[in-house]
């Protein structure tokens, strides 16, 4: 057997030559290769500008990375005029216009850089803890940007990920700077001033001292206020128990909650900024400092909001959404609804109430049968909703059952004092003023304190409410006079329809009582007639009287129109008058030409209009289709023709078409036998087409008046119908039925809360209003999308909410202080929007004063101090600082020293130190002379 011996093939790439060959690649397809000329950047662009992020991932050896990119957009960089011979990095360590930005990468508030690199460990790998490793992928990433000639810094990210720990480089043209971090739980004490921080700083340039120039010192302190005096928080939700318990009002049943449970506002913090000190200017050690915040140039405040807080509105309505969602019916939630005892005992007495005297009231079978449907099957104890609060609630919905009128004052509630008509159209709603409306607010408060059993037991009640209005012909409150709104939610249609349906039993009723009353003493006339004709008188003067019914007035009043109307139209007496139609007479005769009487129009809901024109339209485009689609639609006009011929006897079709639709009444002139020029009438041409519906419906009218004509308008069906559809409902149907309303009355109470009128928040509710216009309108609502609305909302809310708790602050510490209220809605808003708003004027500033006013206040019960004029004037060892101790010291410290040698060239020296509490940090850019070193 020949020996095999192992060949090592060296011209192989390593996966180190394949880490720095990826890493390259990047670098030119990213496009960051070569010397760029930029300008320095401008006061707070840091801050301001739009960054832009890239990911790559790259792999070392079975180790993956990711290679990000940080940059602010190239549009910035477009606006600037001139260039600089300055490397970018150099420009950014050294710029005191972007010191402490208000919102960037760490890295940029550490460095003040506008780009960067960074490698971190892909989010399933473990965290780089070895500074070996760190070396390896550092020294790695300087070879490809020396081959590629970038000059953006790039940083590898070590230990533990929620340190951000970090060291990094950049090679420039005959220059490179390092970029080194120490990071400690606790703040050495040698190190807890500047003075130590200089120290440091010094050591590691490792320049002599008399070449050293001074160091430029930008300082911040931060101090923060959580201690809120004279605010009381939390507020309670409203508890519905306490209105069975006396009487409080009825504010809780009426009313949408509004406000946060706990402050929205947690913090205040305030920065107290000195831009550029020389380091022989100030003094900072552990025994004495110069820095006084109320004489720093610049402060700024960032308020801290609370996330998430806790807010009623959004709670109410995000519970009444998921009613939206679930799948029981009435019966599952309360089982049977009638007592069937109570049922069979009033079915038995309907009879004999129906054959009571004529003398009495006829009752309806409706009004027989009430007691039985007001009943659910269930012990109260076991009720949903106890009934003390059950009858407040509907004494509300129904204020017509009380003796005086509180439904302006109740509507006032229901809105939080703000009505906005303008979206009742807008999102399909009902009025502020509606049943409707007080009624999507109940259930949204019924459901949130008792739950879903409650809000199929208050629907229960309120359709059973419905069904009593009609059986004894009570209108129901709150709905506008008319036919339905098509404008309005179809639930408010509905009972708009109910009550058109009230109202025409009511009137028929009415009529039915006068007929009868009127048939009574045609009835006692006549046998009083008949009864003095059995016994005359013995007087012979006395002239014997004769009683004769009335043909009409005896007709019974259930006989049909046939069965009274003539036969011939010229010899019938005229009936059903209203009014003469201006001086227009009759064509063949010479009578004037009345206004009949007629049938008003039979109303209806937009599901109604919707299934017509679907029947309709089933009927296809055939002839005999069209034919039967003319003929259902000629019911309204052939009750018309017959009311015109009853009120005008004579009449003919050319006499009704001028009154009914004068354009096919065509006028043309003529000459008559004396060749005279005269005006003459007639039918225009699709009149007189053969076979014409019109001539038709004409032909088959008889004279019949409108008041004894078939109803166009079956009240009684309609009526059924609409109990049926209201009882047919499931809580989630009458949920999403409710939710235009309830949309509007959230979105109304928002308005009204607003009392600092804030643009940011009027655009909101602006953009919200246009979202739910476009949900609410469409013909079926999708539960997802009402869900992203009353997100919307509540975050309106907190919003809202915010502001109030922030503007309370501000007003309590504002005696004496000449400021504008709209100086405080300006802060108020910037708050709301801004991480962080500067303070014109400083401390000098009337803001400034209000501000240090609260630092004080919060330190008063520390302190142990009374309120302010009663602290004794002797003791004042006992009174607070003007500030409490910083919670934050921040520190950069810069200077050009040549490095690493006297004669190299001097480069930018950048340190960057934070002492908090639990955190000490440095930041040190260190740039040194690759050339002459």
């Amino acid at each position: 057997e020949s020996e095999v011996f192992e060949i090592t093939d060296f011209t192989t790439a390593s996966e180190w030559e394949r880490f720095i060959a990826r890493v390259e690649e990047v670098l030119h397809d990213w496009k960051l290769t070569g010397f760029q000329q930029t300008q320095p950047l401008t006061k707070g662009e840091l801050s301001t500008a739009v960054w832009e992020e890239k990911q790559e991932n790259i792999t070392f050896a079975d180790f993956t990375f990711v290679l990000s990119g940080h940059f602010i957009q190239k549009e910035n960089e477009e606006k600037r005029e001139g260039s600089s011979r300055v490397p970018t990095c150099y420009q950014d360590l050294m710029s005191i216009e972007n010191d402490f930005p208000s919102r960037a990468h760490c890295l940029t508030r550490w460095y003040g850089l506008r780009n960067f690199l960074v490698v971190s460990p892909a989010p399933n790998m473990d965290d780089v803890m070895t500074e070996s490793r760190a070396n390896v992928v550092l020294s790695s990433v300087s070879i490809a940007l020396n081959n590629t000639a970038c000059f953006i810094p790039v940083f590898v990210q070590i230990h533990q990920r929620w340190r951000r720990f970090y060291c990094g480089t950049c090679e420039c043209a005959g220059a490179r700077t390092a970029y080194q971090m120490v990071h400690l739980k606790h703040i050495p004490s040698q190190y807890s001033h500047l003075s130590g921080l200089l120290e440091i700083f010094k050591s590691k340039l490792a320049c002599p001292l008399n070449s050293l120039p001074p160091v430029s010192v930008a300082v911040r302190f931060t101090y923060m206020l959580q201690e809120w005096a004279h605010y009381s928080w939390p507020q309670q939700p409203p508890d519905l128990d306490s209105l069975s318990e006396g009487e409080v009002g009825l504010t809780e049943i009426g009313q949408l909650p509004f406000g946060a449970c706990e402050d929205p506002v947690s913090e205040l913090h305030l920065s107290v900024t000195w831009p550029s000190l020389s380091e022989e200017m100030i003094v900072d050690t552990n025994v004495y400092s110069d820095l006084d915040p109320q004489q720093a140039p610049h402060w700024s405040v960032r308020i801290r909001m609370t996330e998430s807080p806790q807010c009623l509105l959004g709670d109410y309505l995000r519970e009444f959404v998921k009613v939206c969602k679930r799948l029981e019916s009435t019966d599952q939630l309360l089982g049977a609804s009638l007592l069937e005892d109570d049922l069979e005992m009033d079915m038995s007495q309907a009879l004999d109430r129906l054959t009571e005297p004529v003398a009495y009231k006829m009752p309806s079978i409706g009004r027989v049968v009430t007691k039985a449907t007001s009943k659910l099957n269930m012990k109260p104890e076991d009720a949903p909703i106890p009934s003390d609060l059950l009858n407040k609630i509907l004494l509300y919905l129904f204020p017509d059952a009380k003796a005086e009128d509180t439904s302006a004052t109740q509507s006032e509630e229901a809105t939080g004092g703000a009505t906005t008509p303008e979206l009742f159209k807008q999102f399909k709603s009902s009025p502020p003023t509606s049943l409707t409306y007080r009624l999507s607010v109940c259930m949204c408060i019924i459901n949130y304190s008792r739950g879903l059993r409650a809000v199929a037991h208050l629907w229960q009640e309120f359709v059973l409410e419905m069904r009593y209005r009609l059986e004894n012909n009570v209108l129901i409150p709150d709905l506008e006079a008319g036919g339905p709104d098509m404008g309005s939610s179809l639930l408010h249609q509905k009972l708009q329809m109910l009550n058109c349906c009230i109202e025409r039993k009511r009137g028929r009723e009415v009529q039915l009582a006068e007929s009868l009353a009127a048939g009574e003493k045609v009835l006692h006339d006549y046998a009083l007639a008949k009864q003095h004709a059995a016994n005359p008188s013995t007087s012979d003067d006395e002239e014997d009287e004769f009683f004769e019914c009335d043909e009409d007035e005896a007709k019974s009043p259930g006989v049909t129109p046939e069965d009274t109307a003539f036969s011939d139209a010229h010899t019938h007496q005229a009936d059903g008058r209203s009014r003469t139609l201006d001086d227009m007479r009759l064509l063949y005769v010479d009578e004037p030409l009345y206004v009949p009487i007629t049938q008003d129009p039979s109303p209806m809901t937009e599901d109604m209009l919707e299934e017509h024109a679907e029947v309709l339209a089933k009927l296809g485009t055939t002839s005999e289709g069209a034919h039967l689609r003319a003929r259902m639609q000629s019911a309204c006009l052939l009750s018309d023709m017959e009311a015109f011929k009853a009120a005008n006897p004579g009449c003919s079709m050319g006499d009704f078409v001028r009154w009914y639709s004068p354009r096919d009444w065509v006028q043309a002139e003529g000459l008559d036998e004396e060749g005279n020029v005269t005006v003459k009438g007639q039918l225009s041409q699709r009149m007189q087409i053969p076979g014409n519906m019109w001539v038709e419906v004409w032909q088959s009218a008889k004279p019949v008046p409108a008041r004894r004509q078939r109803r166009l308008f079956d009240d009684t069906k309609e009526a059924e119908k609409v109990l049926h559809w209201l009882s047919a409902m499931k809580p989630a149907d009458v949920a999403l039925r409710l939710m235009p309303m309830l949309l509007h009355a959230a979105v109304s109470k928002v308005k009204g809360q607003d009392e600092v009128n804030l643009a940011p928040i009027s655009q909101s509710v602006a953009q919200m209003t246009s979202r739910a216009t476009k949900v609410l309108r469409s013909p079926r609502i999708d539960v997802r999308l009402l869900q992203e609305l009353v997100q919307r909302v509540a975050q309106l809310e907190i919003a809202v909410t915010r502001a109030q708790s922030l503007t309370t602050k501000l007003m309590a510490e504002k005696q004496d202080v000449q400021i504008e209220y709209s100086q405080l809605q300006q802060f108020v808003a910037a708050a709301l929007e801004q991480p962080e708003i500067p303070i014109i004027g400083a401390a000098r500033a009337p803001l400034g004063v209000i501000i240090h006013r609260l630092f004080m206040t919060s330190q008063k019960p520390a302190y142990l101090l009374p309120e302010e004029g009663a602290e004794d004037e002797g003791d004042k060892s006992s009174k607070p600082p003007a500030f409490p101790a910083a919670v934050g010291r921040e520190y950069i410290l810069r200077t050009h020293v040549p490095r690493p040698s006297p004669w190299s060239q001097a480069t930018p020296q950048r340190m960057y130190c934070v002492l908090m509490d639990d955190e000490f940090r440095l930041a040190g850019a260190f740039s040194c002379d690759t050339t002459f070193q």
